[in-house]
């Protein structure tokens, strides 16, 4: 396998924030910082009750997500870090994913699936294991599929 990167990092997608009371979340973000909410989320599965902000528009529009659990005692424990993750725009999602693979990242379970703001997603493992020894450095990353006016735009941009 070539070492060329098949794939790109656009920009910034989302960082997501959570606790255990989204309403103390929602006043800091929306009341007071002025932070519009554009969609909610609500996933079993996630563990999450979510609602989706946006900050600018278009292909440089930016998601602040609040979170918080739907059940505290269970997993993914979406506000035990209170900067739960940052999201990332990828031009190549799968490329990116198995090249990364290749080069000993490891990803969280999960793979590749359609996430909160409907765009295919996955997460880089905030540590690494014997199997793959990188990971996000104690960082949960969500790696984005861009959709094509996005790629066009950021592209356009120099990104």
């Amino acid at each position: 396998m070539s070492n060329a990167r098949p794939f790109k990092i656009l920009g910034l997608q989302q960082i997501a924030i959570g606790g255990l009371d989204k309403a103390r979340l929602r006043h800091l973000w929306v009341d007071l910082l002025g932070v519009p909410v554009t969609g909610n989320f609500r996933s079993e599965r996630e563990n999450v009750d979510e609602d989706i902000c946006t900050l600018g528009q278009g292909a440089h529009a930016v998601e602040v997500d609040l979170m918080q659990p739907l059940d505290p005692e269970k997993k993914p424990a979406v506000h035990a870090t209170p900067l739960n993750h940052v999201g990332l725009w990828v031009d190549d999602l799968p490329a990116a994913v198995q090249w990364l693979e290749a080069q000993g990242l490891r990803f969280a379970p999960g793979g590749i699936r359609c996430g909160a703001a409907g765009h295919d997603i996955c997460f880089v493992h905030p540590k690494g294991n014997d199997q793959f020894p990188f990971g996000g450095e104690g960082v949960l990353i969500e790696l984005v599929q861009a959709p094509a006016d996005v790629v066009q735009a950021l592209a356009l941009a120099g990104a």
